[in-house]
């Protein structure tokens, strides 16, 4: 054998001598690091809540601010002309890259409401009833002009893949509420033609133990895949043989100490106990019929009107965080239409979500987030034909909403400038969001932490303050 195998084949011996000293002492490698990551869990409520549960109201492709919330008389009056080149020199603008930036004022009529006097667009007048519990922040900031980057930070507070989502972080961080339940949901809706992929990663749990990760719920008849027991095996038979296969994952659980064998386990035990707790969830027969003529569903469809119910449904359950995805805000071409669409979707059921969650004494400890990975340029994408007419995406300067726990209602937090281009007032970029978010939690976003890769990595990375204008 040459020098370089014996090097090697000492090294491999050095390791499992190492090993085998560790495993006698009952503390494998495995098993250590597992030991470090539940410590570390321990750093949980450095200062009280006011929130217990999240919803976020995740509108993937990035919706136009400016058509919905940002008021820009000005830029109207400029519609057409080209943007001032004092604003946009040598910035990126994603796609209009390289060619003439005209301005494109919003067509929508805008009108102020409630007793705050926020301004918002015809398109949300159901938001409009229920204006006055939101906290709208309308200088929010991303460094993405992309979506799949852009989609990254915003759900992992980084633009590359490989890190835990928010909702895993809370997992992590509180734990779950109901043993029976998922502590992280998903649901999906949209059209899948011609919107921006959503990857499972989006809601994955990186670098933590994998039984954090977020759980999709399905529409239709299984919510979850293989959850019915197949013909001829009863609850006693799969009792029986979860029991047997645990046996066995506890032995290899003790011999390698390995933390994915404690997520099996888990698994295993959750999925049984949501073989009795799902199909309660999304029976609907005993919500009242006004509940469901408030967000416009009937039982069995699949919608995010549906979706929107079933999240209160989660809530009322405990489930720690609830993330909607809603596919199709992507609008470089026809613009109106497709907007408009989305509106219809989405605007009557968030707002009777709000409602409904006020009316059950669950708004005051929830934390309902709605936003995109950005927004849209002031500038136009394509002509201004109602089929052509469109907008590029825009992370310098869009709006995204807070309600409910410990959310300074019936407010407006920061400001764009008169062609809602760039941000002149109170920025706040992503990291700052999830700080403020997991503020409301009761966590101290700089302590909620995860040795990897030789240092402390936290879901919001090394920036991020919390907003505390946006607390009551």
């Amino acid at each position: 054998m040459n020098t370089v195998g014996l090097e090697t084949l000492g090294r491999q011996q050095l390791a499992l001598s190492r090993r085998s000293f560790l495993s006698g002492a009952g503390l494998s490698l495995g098993s250590m690091a597992l030991a470090s990551l539940e410590r570390a869990a321990g750093l949980r409520v450095p200062h009280v809540p006011r929130a217990k549960r999240v919803i976020f109201l995740f509108m993937a492709g990035g919706p136009s601010q400016l058509d919905l919330f940002d008021h820009k008389p000005a830029l109207v009056a400029m519609n057409g002309q080209p943007m001032p080149e004092s604003l946009t020199r040598g910035n990126r603008v994603a796609q209009l890259q390289g060619r003439r930036l005209i301005a494109a004022g919003s067509r929508y009529a805008f009108k102020r409401h409630g007793q705050s006097g926020t301004w918002l667009s015809e398109l949300l007048p159901h938001t409009a009833t229920v204006v006055d519990k939101l906290c709208i922040v309308q200088s929010m900031w991303t460094p993405s002009i992309n979506h799949d980057p852009g989609m990254t930070m915003m759900q992992t507070g980084h633009e590359l893949p490989g890190r835990p989502a928010m909702g895993a972080w809370l997992s992590y961080g509180l734990g779950a509420l109901n043993r029976d339940l998922p502590a992280f949901v998903v649901m999906i809706s949209g059209a899948i033609s011609g919107a921006q992929p959503l990857y499972a990663r989006l809601w994955g749990a990186g670098f933590l133990p994998g039984r954090h990760q977020g759980v999709t719920l399905r529409t239709g008849r299984d919510p979850v895949l293989f959850l019915h027991d197949p013909p001829g095996v009863d609850p006693a038979t799969r009792r029986t043989m979860l029991d047997t296969v645990r046996e066995l994952n506890e032995l290899e659980l003790g011999a390698v100490g390995d933390r994915e064998v404690r997520t099996r386990i888990e698994a295993y035990e959750l999925a049984f106990r949501m073989q009795t707790s799902v199909p309660d969830l999304v029976d609907l027969s005993n919500e009242p019929r006004h509940v469901l003529d408030l967000y416009g569903v009937e039982p069995g469809e699949s919608s995010f009107a549906m979706n929107c119910l079933r999240a209160r449904r989660l809530i009322e359950r405990d489930v720690r965080f609830v993330q909607l995805c809603d596919r199709g805000w992507d609008h470089h071409q026809i613009l109106e239409p497709s907007l408009e669409g989305k509106c219809r979707q989405t605007d009557r059921a968030i707002a009777a979500l709000l409602v409904d969650l006020d009316r059950r004494g669950l708004l005051e400890d929830t934390l309902v987030i709605w936003g995109g990975e950005f927004g849209r340029s002031p500038m136009l994408q394509g002509d201004t034909a109602p089929r052509a007419f469109g907008r590029d995406h825009h992370g310098r300067a869009f709006t995204m909403w807070m309600a409910g726990a410990g959310v300074r209602a019936g407010t407006v937090h920061g400001s764009t400038d008169d062609l809602g281009y760039d941000i002149v007032k109170n920025k706040v970029d992503v990291h700052d969001l999830h700080a403020t978010a997991l503020h409301l939690l009761g966590l101290d976003h700089e302590k909620l932490t995860v040795p990897h890769q030789g240092r402390d990595m936290r879901l919001t990375d090394v920036a991020g303050k919390v907003v505390r204008e946006l607390l009551a």
